[in-house]
C-alpha cells in the first residue's frame, strides 16, 4: 500500500487465470518490526465486479529462535506454488527430521529454480522448474546429509552421475532430491571478516621536504635524434632504389639477344603462327554475312544473262520462297520441244 510494486522480498506467481495466486519470500532483517500492508484488489471478468482486501504481513526477528545449521535443498519434481502447500511442505520437513533427527526444524528459504537461473522445462507431463527449500536446525548435520562431501560423491557428481546417498529412499517416494546441489552452511565456524574502521586525524604522514623542479631549464640538442629518425631510414630507402632500378633497367637482355640465342626453326615457326594469326584476325573484321543459295544471281540457260537476286537488300524476305517457279522467273524464254507429227513450232 502507498506504492507501485510490491516490497523486493515479496514474490507472486499465479500458473492460469482460474488456479490460485500464492505469495511468498523471505524478509531480511531491514524489514523486521516494519508491517507490511499488501492492498488486493480483484475484479471479475465477465461480471466487472471489483473485490479489495488488505493483508497486513508482521515481520518478527529470528534472532530469538537462532537455527546455525542450514541445509538447502534442490527439489526437481516440485513446483514453487506446490511446494508451498501446507501439506506437502510438511511431509518434506518431516522427511528431513527423520534424516536429521533435530530439536527444531523450520523452513528458512523456498525459491524458484526460474529464479535461480533456472530453464523453463519443456511442456511434457511431469516436468517441473524445481525449486530451493533451506531448513534450518539447531543440531549439527546428520552422517547422511554428509555422505555428499565424501570425496566418491564428488566425483561422481563432476561426472554428471548421481551420488550414493544411504538416506535417499526416505525421500524418494514423493521427493526427488538433487544432492550434487545440496548446500550445507554452518554458521558457527563462519569468522566475521568485519573490520573496525579506525579514524585517523587527516594529516598525511611527514615524507621529508618538498624539492620543487628548477626554473631554468638546459636546451637539449634533437639533431642525433634527427639523423636516427630521418636521415638514416632515407638512406636505406634511396640505396634500395637505386640496387633496384640497376637490375631492372641495366640488366635486361634485349629482343635481340633473346632470338641469337633461339634455334632458327623455333624462330620460323613461331614467326608463321604469328603471320597466320594476323592475317585470320584482318580476315574476321572485314567478313560480312553471306546470302543463302536461294538469293545468289542465276545464269540465265540459254542467254546466259545473269538475273539479279529477287530482292534488295533492304526487302523483307521472311515471306518470300526460297524457290520460285519457272513462269515467275524474269526474261522467261521457252525452249522448242519436239512434237509427235516431226513438225517444229516456235
Amino acid at each position: 500500500m502507498g506504492y507501485p510494486d510490491r516490497p523486493g522480498w515479496l514474490r507472486y506467481i499465479q500458473r492460469t487465470p482460474y488456479s490460485d495466486g500464492v505469495l511468498y519470500g523471505s524478509p531480511t532483517i531491514e524489514n523486521v518490526g516494519k508491517p507490511t500492508i499488501i492492498e488486493i484488489t480483484a475484479y471479475n471478468r465477465r461480471t466487472f465486479e471489483t473485490a479489495r482486501h488488505n493483508l497486513i504481513i508482521n515481520i518478527m526477528s529470528a534472532e530469538d529462535f537462532p537455527l546455525p545449521y542450514q541445509a538447502e535443498f534442490f527439489i526437481r519434481n516440485m513446483n514453487v506454488e506446490e511446494m508451498l502447500a501446507s501439506e506437502v511442505l510438511g511431509d518434506f520437513l518431516g522427511a528431513v527430521k527423520n534424516v536429521w533427527q533435530p530439536e527444531r526444524l523450520n523452513a528458512i528459504n523456498i525459491t524458484s529454480a526460474l529464479d535461480r537461473g533456472g530453464r523453463v522445462p519443456l511442456p511434457i507431463n511431469d516436468m517441473k522448474e524445481g525449486v530451493y527449500v533451506m531448513v534450518g536446525a539447531d543440531v549439527p548435520f546428520s552422517s547422511c546429509l554428509r555422505e555428499v562431501e565424501n570425496p566418491q560423491n564428488q566425483l561422481r557428481c563432476s561426472q554428471e552421475m548421481e551420488p550414493l546417498i544411504t538416506c535417499d529412499k526416505k525421500f524418494r517416494t514423493q521427493f526427488r532430491i538433487d544432492w550434487c546441489k545440496i548446500s550445507l552452511v554452518d554458521n558457527t565456524k563462519q569468522v566475521s571478516t568485519f573490520q573496525e574502521v579506525i579514524r585517523g586525524e587527516g594529516i598525511l604522514p611527514d615524507g621529508g621536504e618538498y624539492k620543487p623542479p628548477s626554473d631554468t631549464l638546459k636546451s637539449r640538442d634533437y639533431y642525433s635524434d634527427f639523423l636516427i629518425t630521418l636521415a638514416v631510414p632515407s638512406a636505406i630507402a634511396l640505396v634500395l632504389f637505386l640496387i633496384l632500378a640497376y637490375i631492372m633497367c641495366c640488366r635486361r637482355e634485349g629482343v635481340e639477344k633473346r632470338n641469337m640465342q633461339t634455334p632458327d626453326i623455333q624462330l620460323v615457326h613461331h614467326s608463321a603462327i604469328q603471320k597466320s594469326t594476323k592475317e585470320l584476325r584482318d580476315m574476321s573484321k572485314n567478313r560480312e554475312i553471306a546470302w543463302p543459295l536461294s538469293t545468289l544471281p542465276v545464269f540465265h540457260p540459254v542467254t546466259g544473262e545473269i538475273v539479279p537476286p529477287l530482292h534488295t537488300d533492304n526487302y523483307d524476305n521472311t515471306s518470300m520462297p526460297l524457290m520460285q517457279t519457272q513462269q515467275n522467273l524474269p526474261h522467261q524464254t521457252q525452249i522448242p520441244q519436239q512434237q509427235t507429227a516431226g513438225k517444229w513450232y516456235s
